[in-house]
């Protein structure tokens, strides 16, 4: 098997989806650190603007976009182009998260996460892949999730999203097997970004037994964030097809593919405040 040149990211040009915060924020630091230059693009102008303000390297440029919006994600992907001649890579973080069981959801809550973190990772892919095809190597990586090997209760619409996330990564990378884009896929567990404290949840569900059930999820979460986000970019200029990080992560792979049906009996106990948003919490 022939081995697949490393990226260098000093100079060229990461596009990063959800950079405003969170993980792809750590991401953006952690690139900065290596001399990339960085497309930091977000829905939030303010978040964007406080993180260039942050970073000491020159030519990122920041992109306020909903890429749930085709028409607009498709001329984010051209104004990239037109400051940033080599992108090399894209690592894709934005996404959300929704609490609630199938009775308490509506169609319209659950149709808004899937547009977040499908169809957005599907728009800003295919619109930056032609630019990609023409550097010499390049790497698409997408942040899945373990709710993409594994579907708790209490997260349809979250484990939904991550698992469609999870089929279009890996046919993509069987489509580009042959061209110069290799593909790869990040299973995060664990990553204290708060992005389970700040996500949505279902409007019939009491606001305070919400945040008690998230709350609950995120003190089960044990790494840090720069440390994850060194182990994305090595994965990226690496051009790993597959990434586990945090400790759970490995865990419920395994636990997943002995055990397909029964799977569930072992993760309940742990998650167990963390789904019930149905009543308060002892």
């Amino acid at each position: 098997m022939t081995r697949m040149p490393h990226l260098d990211v000093r100079g060229r040009t990461t596009v990063i989806t959800g950079s405003a915060s969170g993980m792809g924020a750590e991401i953006a630091r952690e690139l900065d650190r290596r001399g990339a230059r960085l497309a930091l693009v977000d829905r939030n102008a303010d978040g964007l603007a406080a993180l260039l303000h942050d970073l000491s390297g020159t030519g990122h440029t920041t992109h306020v976009v909903d890429l749930a919006d085709d028409d607009a994600v498709f001329a984010l992907a051209a104004e990239i182009a037109a400051s940033h001649p080599h992108v090399q890579s894209l690592i894709t973080c934005a996404g959300s998260s929704m609490l609630g069981d199938i009775d308490q959801l509506t169609m319209a809550e659950m149709r808004w996460l899937m547009d977040v973190n499908l169809w957005g990772t599907v728009n800003i892919t295919k619109a930056l892949l032609p630019a990609m095809r023409r550097e010499p190597a390049a790497h698409i990586t997408h942040l899945v999730s373990i709710y993409g090997l594994a579907a708790p209760a209490g997260r349809i619409p979250y484990a939904m999203s991550k698992f469609a996330v999870r089929g279009f990564t890996e046919s993509l990378r069987h489509e580009l097997e042959r061209s110069n884009v290799t593909v790869g896929a990040i299973y995060p567990a664990g990553v204290k970004t708060g992005i389970i404290l700040h996500g949505r949840y279902a409007a019939t569900i009491d606001p305070a037994i919400a945040q008690r059930a998230a709350a609950a999820q995120a003190a089960m979460y044990h790494t840090e964030p720069a440390d994850a986000a060194h182990r994305i970019v090595e994965a990226t200029v690496r051009r790993r097809p597959r990434t586990m990080i945090g400790r759970e992560s490995r865990l419920v792979d395994v636990l997943s593919r002995v055990a397909p049906t029964r799977y569930w009996s072992a993760m309940r106990r742990p998650l167990r405040d963390a789904i019930d948003t149905t009543t308060p919490m002892a």
